[in-house]
């Protein structure tokens, strides 16, 4: 026997209607929120009229075209005049308010409608209204979950302590009560959600309190995942500062040490060094970029090892191998130079005889690839990671490596005693980390 079929009851047309109310604001407002210049505009308290101007037809837009859905495909549910030209005012100031609801409204006035468009631009300036009185963190602390606290923040309020949360819950429930009142009385001038029961009545109100407050959540939770972001990235380049800082006095010690025993024995020499020295350091206090070039690398190498040179006399050979078309590629400042000088002092300057240190450089598998290996007495220890005993300039850079790119990019050391040591960093080619790019 066919069953006849089932249609839903006007109570349930109009919450259905409401939750998909919620969600097209919802939805609305996570899309607004991903494009890059209106995200800016939510991060700044001062706002200019640009500013201002962008976001009112960014939002009023959206708004007047689900005015006119209503109008001419009875798609009640996007209908936000109310709830977007407050959340506008209150977010962007009374102007920008007022754009928006004059957006709104204006396909319901082109309908007959005719109070639409002032009821909606006066939301708009209601909510730019309380944006001058409310604290603005109150604003951004605006959320759908308000409802779970009311009661405790009733009381406050009755105990005449000002409480913004339930002043920005009373706002829109009085707008919405406005809007009840002139739709029951020219019911063909404005539109309204009209209910059948005083609890539906209550639901609508509801609903429209959880269309303001969703937007402000979801761009709240975008404005704070912003400033985690951005206090990443401080921490990031505050550590990285901290690394670099930990490399120069290092270098700077040995090398003040290395003077220091050629004053007595070979003055001219220890005069030399000083000025290779003063080089070094003034190079330094002029740039305090986290990345260079590889050329402006192995120029820095070549002033610590003029010093070194002068040291260890023709005794220290020096070869290069660097591939023309790896010299552009960025790689973190002083990353070269505390390895060369770890080749020196552990590898070359016990042996007999000093030794050869060998740079190379090439690209390989997306990835620039550069090794610093020296002829030295070399370690027992193979393939391993450096650790306390390599000296701080190799575990410095290890850190270095894994704090920029990640865990998977350190030094790999290869050595054999009486053979030598190899150091060897791969990095990814070209790539600078978007955590310090301002």
């Amino acid at each position: 026997m066919p069953q006849e079929p089932k249609f839903l009851t006007a109570d349930q047309v109009l919450l259905t209607t409401l939750i998909v109310k919620i969600a097209v604001v919802a939805l609305l407002a996570i899309v607004l929120v991903r494009y890059h210049r209106f995200r800016h505009i939510l991060l700044s308290e001062r706002r200019m009229w640009p500013e201002r101007l962008v976001f009112a037809l960014s939002f009023g837009i959206p708004l007047s075209a689900g005015v006119a859905s209503r109008l001419l495909l009875n798609y009640n549910a996007a209908d936000l005049s109310l709830s977007g030209s407050f959340v506008a005012g209150l977010i962007a100031g009374p102007y920008a308010g007022a754009l928006v609801g004059l957006m709104a409204g204006l396909p319901a006035a082109i309908a007959h409608q005719y109070i639409a468009l002032p009821f909606a631009v006066g939301c708009g300036f209601a909510g730019g209204g309380l944006r001058e009185l409310c604290p603005k963190e109150a604003i951004w602390h605006f959320s759908p979950f308000v409802f779970t606290t009311l009661h405790t923040r009733a009381w406050r309020m009755i105990r005449l302590q000002v409480d913004w949360q339930v002043v920005l819950v009373l706002a829109p429930v009085g707008l919405e009560l406005i809007r009840q009142a002139l739709g029951h009385r020219w019911p063909s001038r404005i539109f309204i959600l009209g209910s059948t029961s005083p609890w539906l009545s209550v639901v609508v109100i509801i609903a429209t309190v959880i269309c303001v407050a969703t937007p402000i959540k979801i761009w709240n939770n975008a404005r704070i995942e912003h400033k985690l972001h951005e206090q990443e990235k401080l921490l990031l380049a505050a550590r990285i500062d901290a690394l670099s800082s930990q490399i120069n006095p290092h270098f700077l010690f040995n090398t003040l040490t290395s003077i220091a025993s050629l004053i007595r024995s070979d003055p001219e020499t220890a005069r030399l060094v000083i000025n290779k020295l003063s080089n070094i350091l003034r190079r330094l206090l002029r740039s305090q970029d986290h990345f260079v070039t590889l050329r402006e690398e192995l120029e820095s190498v070549d002033e610590y090892l003029d010093i070194e040179v002068v040291r260890f006399g023709s005794n220290l050979v020096v070869d290069k191998h660097i591939s023309p078309d790896t010299l552009d590629m960025i790689v973190p400042s002083m990353i070269l130079q505390p390895l060369v000088e770890n080749s020196i002092k552990h590898g070359l300057s016990p042996k007999v005889g000093g030794g050869r240190i060998t740079l190379r450089s090439l690209r390989e598998n997306g990835h620039a690839v550069i090794e610093v290996e020296d002829d030295g007495l070399g370690m027992p220890a193979t393939g391993r990671e450096p650790t306390e005993g390599t000296g701080i300039g190799l575990a410095n850079v290890t850190e270095r490596l894994r704090v920029i790119y990640g865990t998977n990019y350190h030094l790999k050391l290869t050595s054999e005693p009486g053979r030598g040591t190899c150091v060897r960093i791969e990095i990814p080619e070209f790539a600078t980390p978007d955590l310090l790019s301002t």
